[in-house]
């Protein structure tokens, strides 16, 4: 087999989709606009902070050990891992914090010192949770999303109706818990899939299953080690990556992508995969009659939020921050109503810091705390320095209060990131951080697909199609469109 297959992006999808087609006998090459590999979750280093300009949560262990177990080998033979604990931090104001533990005998403790009966609610919440983790991640996230043929299965019907696919997630969890606190906990983690939790569908409960019982972990050096991981797996496997190679025009010749145009070369393919941001590989790579949706298609599709983010060096020891610490002293319903409902910049935002130094020395320098404060906001905001400065005072002077210390005055080290920047590095559109909201209305067969109806031998794979947004998504969608390429060119 001497098939030449081309993937646009080396981001966690590309990465994955081009290992596996690799081991099945194709010559792959990788074509990254970027000098090295990561897409969103690349890393910077500066005056010897390191920081992970991106994803900062690693969850869902199993995916990991999963993916590279396709290519003989696992996580703790590429990288280091260490269980956070506590998890992480939740600040509801001014002498109100709540730590996760990573024990779920003491997290049950913790339920139940605030919601008496809680704790026995807690376990059977998560049983559910369980389940549907387990037919979810092991199974229907595994479908390509296709033809709703692929749910025709009697075990997986019956699963349907235990996985609540129409029951709000926010209505679930107000079943089993009353107090507002361990509800704000636990629909905490849908925020990751990009919607709102009276939004979400109720199966994605399986979210409360990967935080409280798999666990919140750290690769040692950051996120950028799962990366160079995936790199050298993929490396092995014979892929090559092209660095410093932004893909400028598809070329496509009897209704088959031909070649792949840079500025200073021209890949033949037969096969291409776009990994980089589904819109712009198709609406500015693509000639318009080989385009499979219109504009209006996208510009009506529900976007996961945008982000504004700084990363900070300080020059002391920080008190009263984890690893991981969210911010919940404001109202989450009105914050989710200016991204979704009503886009605007935030009157009150909810922020998340990660303080990795607190777990690992080596991203700062000695005595000093490498921060990343991240504010969700509406796609497709206007984005100027002025206001990444009034968000800056605004989540500053909170955090300076809430946790009791100066931190401005020692910042060494500041650089914003946000809509503008994303559009720019990433061809995002509209600025989008995490992809499509998983929202009933995006899901599976309602995602934009993994091949194109226009060009026989193009797919594509990442957050804007199935599954969905995050990083063990991302691995799982590589894999996916992996087997369909390979069983495609073997029938």
């Amino acid at each position: 087999m001497n098939e030449r297959t081309v993937v646009i992006g080396a981001g966690f999808a590309g990465l994955s989709v081009a290992a596996h087609l690799a081991r099945a006998g194709r010559k792959v090459t990788v074509l990254e606009k970027h000098d090295s590999a990561g897409g969103r979750a690349r890393t910077f280093a500066e005056q010897g902070f390191t920081f992970d300009m991106g994803p900062s949560w690693y969850w869902m262990p199993d995916v990991f050990e999963r993916h590279f177990a396709n290519f003989n080998t696992h996580p703790s033979k590429l990288y280091e891992l260490v269980r956070l604990d506590p998890s992480y931090s939740i600040y509801f104001g001014e002498n109100e914090r709540m730590r996760i533990p990573a024990s779920m005998d003491e997290l049950r403790s913790l339920f139940e010192s605030i919601e008496p009966g809680s704790a026995v609610a807690l376990d059977k919440f998560l049983a559910e949770a369980r389940f549907k983790y387990e037919t979810g991640i092991h199974d229907m996230v595994q479908k390509p999303g296709l033809s709703l043929l692929e749910f025709a299965d009697l075990r997986l019907i019956k699963g349907l109706f235990r996985m609540q696919v129409f029951t709000p997630f926010s209505s679930h969890v107000r079943k089993y818990f009353k107090h507002p606190r361990l509800i704000q906990l636990l629909e905490f983690p849908v925020l990751f899939l990009g919607a709102t939790p009276k939004h979400a569908p109720a199966l994605y409960s399986l979210m409360n299953h990967a935080d409280m019982v798999l666990g919140t972990w750290y690769p040692m050096g950051g996120m950028g080690t799962v990366v160079d991981a995936m790199v050298r797996v993929a490396e092995q496997e014979g892929v090559e990556i092209r660095y410093n190679e932004a893909v400028e025009r598809i070329e496509v010749k009897d209704g088959k992508a031909v070649f792949v145009h840079t500025a200073n070369n021209a890949y033949a393919c037969d096969e291409l995969v776009g990994g980089a941001d589904y819109h712009h590989v198709e609406q500015h790579l693509l000639d318009s009659e080989h385009r499979r949706y219109t504009e209006q298609y996208w510009d009506s599709r529900t976007l996961a939020p945008s982000v504004l983010m700084f990363y900070l060096g300080v020059n002391k020891v920080l008190r009263g921050l984890d690893h991981h610490t969210l911010f919940f002293d404001e109202d989450l319903d009105v914050h989710a109503k200016e991204i979704y409902d009503d886009p605007t910049w935030p009157t009150q935002p909810l922020f998340y810091v990660s303080c990795s130094s607190r777990t690992d020395p080596s991203v700062a320098p000695a005595g000093m705390e490498n921060l990343v404060i991240l504010i969700p906001i509406a796609p497709g905001l206007k984005d100027d320095e002025a206001t990444r400065e009034r968000y800056y005072r605004i989540v500053m002077q909170r955090l300076e209060r809430i946790t009791g210390q100066a931190v401005r005055e020692h910042v060494v080290f500041k650089r914003s990131y946000s809509v503008n920047d994303l559009e720019k590095d990433m061809n995002a559109y509209k600025g989008n951080a995490y992809g499509l909201a998983n929202t009933l209305r995006q899901t599976a067969i309602l995602r934009p697909s993994i091949r194109s109806k226009k060009v026989k031998n193009l797919y594509y794979t990442g957050q804007l199609t199935v599954p969905g947004p995050g990083v063990p998504p991302a691995l799982i969608s590589g894999a996916v469109v992996a087997r369909q390429i390979i069983g495609r060119s073997n029938t």
